[in-house]
């Protein structure tokens, strides 16, 4: 939920609310909507979603980096603005070639994103970042899954993820109470990776997006599919995929780079083929 930030100017409304910055292989996407404290309305979750349509098709990019401009990660939803569009069959906030967000209805991203977060982080932001695959947190950040005290539930995934991720008893401790949360509760649950000093998180979840994006690309989408794979459907049903899926990498053109740079001791460059 958004706690009340100041409505946006006139001058403003026209903007962008998503920024789209590449990066070499790494797409940077911030939310850009900081005279609201990057609170998601129907046109920012829209854009969001195109946004991350856009890493998953081009083959230049590889990893995506989430950050907030300004001061806040999010504060949440823009109920004024997002409420009133929810009908009989819920929200619809993925146009045509976008993909959803929170990754809980259609198909899934699969290449991963780390997640930079500072300040306020609320909601959809928790949502986010448990869609992320890397979570970096200033040392400052809030966070707070406050839906049930505005009379909703997180229907972003946290019902989903949270428990998974953290554990049943502090997913319900925060969940059930809306309570809001430091930094190092997150790490300590799991939430977060990597609490790092006022102002160095965007810097650092770079440092980690550029790391991935020198690896080879097909390994690391299939490393993610696999442990997705488990999640989803079970140990049984990525275990089958192991060894297919190593034959398949083996016949490419970045494992030849691989071994050729593993033996000449150099440094490989990927291309993704």
């Amino acid at each position: 939920m958004n706690d009340g930030a100041a409505d946006d100017g006139a001058a403003s409304d026209h903007r962008p609310r998503v920024s789209v910055e590449r990066d070499g292989h790494v797409l940077v996407i911030g939310l850009d909507r900081p005279e609201k404290r990057n609170a998601a309305d129907l046109r920012m979750l829209r854009e969001l979603s195109l946004a991350y349509g856009l890493l998953d098709r081009d083959p230049d990019l590889r990893v995506g980096l989430l950050v907030g401009q300004g001061e806040h990660f999010t504060a949440g939803l823009d109920l004024g603005d997002v409420a009133p569009a929810v009908g009989e069959d819920g929200l619809s906030l993925v146009p045509e070639g976008g993909l959803h967000p929170w990754q809980v209805e259609g198909r899934q991203l699969t290449k991963p994103v780390v997640a930079a977060v500072q300040g306020t982080c609320l909601t959809l932001g928790v949502e986010l970042a448990l869609a992320s695959d890397v979570v970096v947190a200033e040392v400052g950040t809030r966070f707070g899954q406050v839906e049930v005290s505005r009379a909703i539930l997180p229907f972003g995934g946290a019902t989903i993820r949270l428990p998974r991720r953290v554990g049943w008893g502090d997913a319900m401790r925060w969940m059930l109470t809306g309570d809001l949360f430091d930094a190092e509760e997150a790490r300590r649950i799991g939430l977060v990776q990597e609490v790092v000093p006022e102002g160095e998180a965007r810097t650092r979840g770079l440092e980690l997006a550029r790391r991935i994006a020198a690896q080879a690309p097909l390994a690391v989408q299939a490393t993610l599919a696999n442990a997705r794979l488990a999640v989803r459907e079970g140990d049984a049903a990525a275990e089958a995929r192991l060894q297919p899926e190593l034959v398949r990498l083996m016949q490419s053109g970045d494992a030849r780079r691989g071994m050729e740079a593993f033996l000449s001791r150099t440094t490989a460059e990927y291309e993704g083929d």
